[in-house]
């Protein structure tokens, strides 16, 4: 399996060879533009776009078996720790959550992880609502959007740490809606060896959380997939691993909604895009492999761990705390 991953990480690396080959030539043009800058410290150019590439990547491997999309992790880590602003990274944030979803979405799908009719409905709210989100959130001073985020994050963490049953939720019979939708399927567990039949209840609150879903998406500019998986695993009653992979599909549509508001102000760089955008897809497909192959509470203990990582450091830098 792991060899299989790396033939398919060689394999995008090649299909990408013309894209790298563009983003370092931007990063060297962009460098030596800056030359006639005098900065404080002598950093040779390639090293930030080099840094954000191996963060990016790693971020990446982890991120689709947890269904919580590159972006939750990549604002507070890349903020914290690189001299970007947060417009930029926020900005950023939101197209490495959707390089991401892009690059495993076609594994999740010929395995069943993740599932169409589930994620369509969920999608159109959450992509119209993201807009609105992207707009308060570039209006308001950072600090409180740090301070917001982790908050949220930390909340999420103590709904799913509480939770006893996740990774196959007792559904005893479908609402109407789901009913009527054919939100039901299977999917093979590879880690236990066998078939799994789901369907999905309480569909209707499921799609009002989810317009909230979309407007903290775009108010944090960092995808959603931090709470697509409690709603569609906690609350709706999808397995754990079908919500993780269904997940990642309905960040495709909204953050590429929420991304454009971010492209019209100005808030997405190129040096700080193109090595992390290239990083994530690099990574998330191996990332989508171990989906296939991870038993579901290790998937569970994943989410949670990275999860609090990213709101503890989200809600410490916005209280001037952890800088």
């Amino acid at each position: 399996m792991f060899g299989k991953a790396f033939s398919d990480f060689v394999g995008l690396l090649k299909a990408n060879a013309v894209v790298l080959w563009l983003a370092l030539s931007f990063c060297a043009a962009s460098a030596y533009a800056a030359d006639a800058i005098p900065t404080p410290t002598a950093m040779p150019w390639w090293v930030l776009p080099l840094g954000l590439f191996i963060t990016s990547f790693l971020l990446g491997i982890v991120a689709v078996p947890s269904g919580v999309g590159g972006g939750v992790l990549f604002v507070p880590i890349v903020g914290g720790f690189f001299p970007f602003h947060l417009d930029f990274v926020r900005g950023a944030g939101l197209l490495v959550a959707l390089a991401s979803a892009l690059a495993a979405g076609p594994s999740l799908l010929r395995g069943g992880l993740a599932d169409l009719r589930l994620a369509l409905p969920m999608a159109v709210l959450a992509s119209a609502s993201a807009i609105g989100g992207a707009m308060v959130g570039l209006a308001i001073p950072a600090n409180i959007v740090q301070i917001a985020l982790g908050g949220t994050i930390l909340g999420i963490v103590t709904l799913m740490a509480m939770a006893k049953k996740s990774e196959f939720p007792e559904v005893s019979a479908p609402d109407r809606l789901s009913a009527a939708l054919s939100m039901n399927g299977i999917f093979h567990d590879a880690a236990r060896g066998q078939n799994i039949n789901w369907q999905v209840h309480r569909t209707g609150k499921g799609l009002v959380l989810f317009l909230c879903i979309g407007f903290l998406a775009g108010l944090f500019g960092m995808g959603a997939g931090w709470a697509n998986v409690p709603v569609l695993n906690l609350l709706m009653g999808a397995p754990l691993k079908v919500s993780a992979g269904t997940s990642s599909f309905i960040l495709t549509l909204v953050d590429s909604s929420a991304a454009w508001i971010y492209l019209n102000k100005g808030a997405v760089m190129a040096i700080v895009t193109v090595p992390s955008v290239i990083g994530m897809m690099l990574g998330a497909t191996i990332g989508a492999r171990l989906l296939h192959v991870l038993k579901a509470s290790v998937v569970r203990k994943m989410v949670i761990s990275l999860l609090l990582f990213a709101g503890i450091r989200a809600l410490l830098k916005g209280l001037g705390i952890w800088i």
